[in-house]
């Protein structure tokens, strides 16, 4: 199998060097560096790099310029490279949200300090990015507008036979999750029924900074679960990074948590934990869950059980999804009720929520 090209976009010397070695050292990578932005766009062209991680802040050309550029003119896998601070934060989800694929945290203050958290993480998302699927990107709210015009969701016909009313729509996603969750969650209605509760593999740093951005373009209040919140229709919780989130049945009705990350549970916050604490206090015939874009299989075991179990599921088809992995894996389980494409989704929750 021929290697992995990969374009390693930094303004710092040391940082080249450090993430070039750490790619070469995991033994299937060729490895080009570039100073800026600029460098970048010249030598993509030159060396047609399978995937370009990309550095945050930078002279000459920023990474946020270089980014919109690589997808309006040679749409490539990118991964961002930032430090978890609260700005660069803010900065990685427009970027992820113009078609960055992924993201790494950068080695900060004294390299070796950090630097074997980072090698694992880093080399494991180029090699999942060099299998993804970007697209030429548009502004979000450009897109947003154009969703909006190209789909109308109409309200079903009533059926003769409904299933018992949906209590709760789980949603868990993975890499190109950010971007897809800015794109779906916009276009559900201020009138939808069931509350909605999101875990998606992310830091803390990000979590409020998503859950702000999605609040100003959603129907729908849109919180990150920092605490034990009271769960009612007209909301979506993002759960917190770093941790878990999970459901609980109170007297009062139903809670969203975040808890402390469990070793049972390789991604956090983690999907398979939400599902199984959604399936333990309430009927599964109520939920309706849906496993979105993103690699390993986090979310499917426990989404299959809901399936099983008289609840409704989708699966986000390969045709969309950034990495067919999460989903993929409920299809192959046979844990979906329905495989579809991102666009088709909405519609469908509607349509079942209704």
């Amino acid at each position: 199998m021929p290697a992995t090209t990969v374009l390693v976009v930094d303004d710092s010397a040391l940082m080249r060097k450090v993430l070039r070695q750490i790619l070469l050292d995991a033994g299937d990578f060729e490895v080009h560096t570039a100073r800026n932005g600029a460098d970048a766009l010249e030598q993509i062209g030159r060396v047609e790099p399978d995937v370009v991680t990309l550095d945050v802040n930078m002279p000459e050309m920023d990474g946020l310029t270089c980014l919109a550029e690589i997808m309006r003119e040679r749409p490539r896998p990118v991964v961002m490279v930032s430090s978890l601070t609260e700005h660069n934060a803010l900065v990685t989800l427009e970027a992820l949200q113009l078609g960055a694929v992924d993201y790494v945290p950068k080695p900060g203050g004294t390299v070796s300090l950090n630097l074997a958290d980072v090698t694992q993480e880093l080399v494991r998302k180029v090699r999942s990015a060099a299998a993804a699927r970007p697209s030429r990107a548009q502004g979000l709210r450009q897109r947003l507008r154009a969703q909006r015009e190209r789909a109308r969701i109409e309200e079903p016909p009533p059926a003769r036979t409904r299933p018992a009313r949906v209590e709760l729509v789980l949603i868990g996603s993975s890499t190109g999750g950010p971007a897809l969750l800015s794109e779906l969650l916009p276009q559900l209605p201020a009138s939808l029924p069931a509350p909605v509760v999101v875990a998606q593999h992310i830091p803390a740093t990000f979590t409020a900074p998503l859950a702000r951005r999605l609040d100003e373009v959603c129907q729908l209040r849109v919180q990150e679960v920092d605490r034990t919140t009271p769960v009612r229709p007209g909301n979506v919780y993002i759960g917190r990074g770093n941790a878990d989130v999970v459901v609980a049945r109170c007297p009062d009705g139903l809670v969203v948590k975040s808890v402390p990350a469990s070793d049972e549970y390789h991604w956090r916050p983690s999907v398979d934990r939400l599902v199984a604490s959604a399936r333990r206090d309430c009927d599964p015939s109520r939920l309706v869950c849906v496993l979105l874009t993103g690699m390993g299989d986090d979310g499917a075991a426990e989404m299959a059980a809901v399936k099983q179990a008289g609840g409704r599921t989708i699966a986000e088809s390969e045709e969309t999804a950034v990495v067919w992995g999460m989903p993929g894996e409920l299809a192959r389980r046979g844990g979906a009720t329905e495989v579809l494409p991102s666009h088709a989704i909405v519609g469908r929750l509607v349509e079942w929520t209704s």
